[in-house]
């Protein structure tokens, strides 16, 4: 039956009437695939639900994973076969920040779907310090500039201002460093002895799991959190924060998740790896097609127990279209969630070299780069001839268009323009030590963080 779905569904983004195409002969038939509970898992669950998998010959087990750094160990070391990865992993593993392994991504899995939530008490000591329209609700994007007289507060009473992020290399790490810096407040560095992050800081970031967000804010152990879908919603329908920005209003279709492999793994099975990406661009393509109209479906799927296992309000509030910020501030935002839109689901160079000038302006990579080293680092782990390499498989069968996929790409997308990155600096990933000089906070050229001191 699931073959006979997957078949039928039409799309705005494919043609209408898929051909029957001879299979890949795959070289392992069953997977086990990891996830972290989160909306942008998405595209596993509807490959798995629509029989994505299984057109492909694949026999997929979906196995959700206690935290990132356990899913990777999997990965590591051949209990999962492939997972729903933070980009940053794939990069930090290759060159050795943390657990060192070759991971490549054949696969982006989405773009946006974060937020960053503060508490009440936070949001009430922010808003003498947010414009206001017309009716008198907040002016977005809210700038942390209005956060920066409350951290001023809590120093002066030598309170510490904790707030979470779901691991050292994952987007919401940077994605709040880039929020905060973008205000002027320093949100802290790495150094090879202190690995804390949270040298000079004044904001002092530490890991804390997704599905722990709220509870943990709720407990006054943070006082605010970068996370995906749907912890942001989550704080508001418990009625214990507020979210403040989206990723979407940091940069406006930032990447978000990988899928991640082994690079042994594809090397020895090849015609799995494709079959495994054919499955995942049509997941992506059915969570976008027609405007959206499979939301609902893919929220009901995704509110089930063995997948994000959130209400289905709490999802919908954020993968149907809408943001609810404060209580009764719902605003259309209907790229929040991008699974296959703007080349959604292609692995461009330029987004691992975004990862990898924050991994340097922050102090994970400790010492300056050329550009050539992001450029080379780029392309050993993400794949996108793998990923054309599928495409084209599914243009040929009938059930993707030409039109839907970037050939003629040299792996770089074009200048995110100024006007989509909250501090209103443009960013070029063919140029990434220009880009670093530009960013006021940060470390740039050969400086070093030596101590708790930055040192040219």
């Amino acid at each position: 039956m699931k073959n006979a779905i997957s078949m039928a569904v039409a799309t705005s983004f494919a043609l209408a009437a898929p051909t029957w195409a001879e299979m890949l002969d795959v070289e392992k038939d069953e997977l086990t695939l990891g996830f972290i509970k989160l909306t942008d898992m998405a595209p596993l669950a509807i490959a798995y639900e629509q029989g994505y998998f299984e057109d492909e010959g694949l026999y997929v087990t979906l196995e959700p994973q206690a935290n990132w750094k356990v899913l990777l160990d999997r990965v590591i070391d051949g209990q999962l076969d492939g997972a729903h990865m933070l980009a940053g992993q794939p990069i930090a593993a290759t060159i050795g920040y943390g657990t060192e392994a070759h991971i490549i991504t054949p696969f982006s899995m989405d773009l946006n779907g974060n937020g960053i939530t503060v508490s009440n008490e936070i949001w009430e000591k922010m808003l003498p310090h947010i414009d206001k329209d017309a009716d008198g609700k907040p002016v977005h994007p809210i700038s942390a500039s209005a956060l920066k007289p409350v951290v001023e507060e809590f120093a002066d009473e030598g309170k510490p201002f904790n707030m979470g992020m779901v691991f050292p290399v994952s987007t919401h790490n940077y994605e709040l460093r880039y929020w905060l810096a973008a205000g002027g407040i320093e949100p802290g560095y790495y150094s090879p002895e202190n690995v804390s992050g949270q040298i000079a800081a004044d904001v002092l970031l530490s890991v804390t799991p997704p599905p722990q967000m709220p509870a943990t804010l709720e407990a006054g152990t943070i006082l605010g959190y970068c996370v995906g879908e749907p912890w942001n919603q989550a704080a508001v329908f418990k009625g214990i924060g507020v979210p403040v920005v989206t990723d979407y209003e940091i940069w406006k279709n930032n990447p978000e998740k990988v899928f991640g492999i082994t690079a042994e793994f594809a090397e020895e099975y090849p015609n799995t790896t494709l079959a495994l990406t054919k499955a995942l661009i049509r997941a992506a393509m059915w969570l976008d097609e027609n405007d959206n109209a499979n939301r609902p479906e893919a929220v009901e799927i995704l509110s089930r127990s063995e997948y994000v296992g959130a209400d289905y309000d709490v999802i919908a509030a954020s993968m149907t279209g809408t943001f609810e910020y404060e209580k009764g501030d719902v605003r259309d935002v209907p790229d929040f969630n991008v699974f296959f839109r703007y080349f959604a689901t292609y692995p461009y160079y330029s987004d691992a070299v975004w990862y990898l000038t924050q991994m340097r302006r922050w102090g994970q990579i400790p010492e300056g780069k050329t550009d050539a080293w992001y450029d080379e680092t780029a392309k050993s782990v993400y794949k996108p001839e793998i990923y054309l390499e599928a495409a084209r498989l599914l243009v040929e069968e009938g059930i993707a268009s030409e039109a839907d996929f970037p050939w003629d790409t040299d792996g770089y997308r074009e200048v995110t323009p100024a006007e989509d990155i909250i501090d209103g600096i443009a960013y070029d990933g063919r140029t990434p030590n220009a880009y670093l000089d530009s960013l006021p906070i940060g470390l740039k050229g050969d400086q070093t963080v030596n101590s708790d001191i930055v040192t040219n």
